[in-house]
This record gives C-alpha cells, sequence and structure tokens, in this order.
C-alpha cells in the first residue's frame, strides 16, 4: 500500500477520534462553550474532508486491485463523516433551541433528564458504530497486504518464466549457429567430389546421418 495514502489515513484515524471527543463533550455543555466546542468540530469536519480527497486521489493511482481495497474503505470513511456532520447538526439544532429547553427544564426536570439520556444513547450508538467502522478498516487492511503479498509472489513467477524463456531462445541460437557450421561443411565437400568421387560420396552420407542423428535428437528433446 502507498505509504502516502497510510499516512493521510493515520491522520484521517486520528482526527476521527478527536472530533468524536469534542462532539461528545458538545453535547454536555451549555451556552458559549457549546458553540465554541461545534464550531471546533466543524473545522476539524472540514479538515477531514481534505484528508479524504487526498485519500481519493491517492487511491486512484494505485494499481487496480489495491486501488479497489482503498476505495472500498474510503466509502466507510465518507460514511462515518456523513454519520458525524448527522450528529453535529442535531446537536447544533438543539443549541439553537436553548430557550426552550430551559422552559422545559421549567415544566419539569423529568423530561429534560429524558432529552439527555435520549443525546447520551445516541452518541453511544454513533460511538459503538464507529468502532464498529475501526474493525472493518483493519480487516480490508488485512486483506490488502494479503492481495500485495499475492501480486509480489505472481510477479517473481512471471519473472522466472521469463528468465527460462531467455534461456531457451539462447538454446535455440547455439543449435541455428550449429547448423550453419554444418551448412558450411557440407557446402566445402561439395567442392571436393569433382576430385574424388567416391570418396566424396562416402563422406556425403557419412554427413547425411550425421545431421539426421542430430535432427532426431533435437525434434525428440
Amino acid at each position: 500500500m502507498s505509504e502516502v495514502f497510510e499516512g493521510y489515513e493515520r491522520q484521517y484515524c486520528e482526527l476521527s477520534a478527536n472530533l468524536l471527543k469534542k462532539l461528545t463533550s458538545a453535547s454536555l455543555l451549555d451556552g458559549e462553550h457549546k458553540k465554541q466546542k461545534i464550531s471546533e468540530v466543524k473545522a476539524g469536519v472540514d479538515d477531514a474532508e481534505a484528508l479524504i480527497r487526498k485519500m481519493d486521489l491517492e487511491a486512484r493511482a494505485l494499481q487496480p486491485n489495491v486501488k479497489a481495497v482503498l476505495l472500498a474503505k474510503l466509502r466507510e470513511y465518507k460514511s462515518d463523516l456523513n454519520n458525524l456532520k448527522s450528529e453535529i447538526k442535531r446537536i447544533a439544532s438543539a443549541s439553537l433551541n436553548q430557550a426552550a429547553r430551559d422552559e422545559l427544564m421549567e415544566a419539569g426536570m423529568a423530561d429534560t433528564l429524558t432529552v439527555s439520556a435520549s443525546q447520551r444513547d445516541r452518541l453511544f450508538v454513533s460511538t459503538k458504530r464507529l468502532n464498529k467502522s475501526s474493525d472493518r478498516i483493519q480487516e480490508s487492511r488485512k486483506v490488502m497486504l494479503e492481495t500485495e503479498d499475492l501480486g509480489v509472489s505472481l510477479l517473481q513467477d512471471l519473472h522466472q518464466q521469463r528468465q527460462s524463456l531467455s534461456h531457451a531462445n539462447n538454446t535455440l541460437h547455439g543449435v541455428d549457429d550449429n547448423i550453419g557450421r554444418s551448412r558450411r561443411i557440407i557446402t566445402s565437400i561439395t567442392r571436393r567430389m569433382n576430385r574424388n568421387k567416391w570418396i566424396i560420396g562416402a563422406v556425403v552420407t557419412v554427413l547425411v546421418i550425421a545431421i539426421i542423428v542430430i535432427l532426431y535428437f533435437k525434434l525428440s528433446k
């Protein structure tokens, strides 16, 4: 996997965990402190989106098998970030209705406690969802590493096969050279046939037999 992608991913995971903590803290605050904490979370969300865009660009530049795993992981990150943004909107909207909640508190503490418990339940569900996403990230990373190992093994096999083919090609060139030398010998012997027909006939016969044997062994390999 790309070291650049891993760097962005590490920054995103750390930022996401920090944003979740801030959001949980914001849900327990009131007034200006709550608004300030929500503003910090929104700024962090912008940074998280920028990191996701960088990871997306980096993933699309990688090999197809690795790219598919990383893009699937990015879809999960985007989904988690959208859930976080929805939670921000909900808490921010609740902050805008502070006056209404104050009236409810005056009307009865029981209703207020119920609302707070509901908020904590939703935050607990969001935390649990993020933890599950982290588990999926670890599993995706494991699958990606296994895919990389398989790719390296395939490349090594292909390299060995290429070396074998190169060696076979060199062997064929050596055989062609031997055949060329044999042809030159035959030509030389043929020129001598005019001086001694019977001797050259015998030599030619021997050479023909030798060539047949060479071709036989060559074809039988």
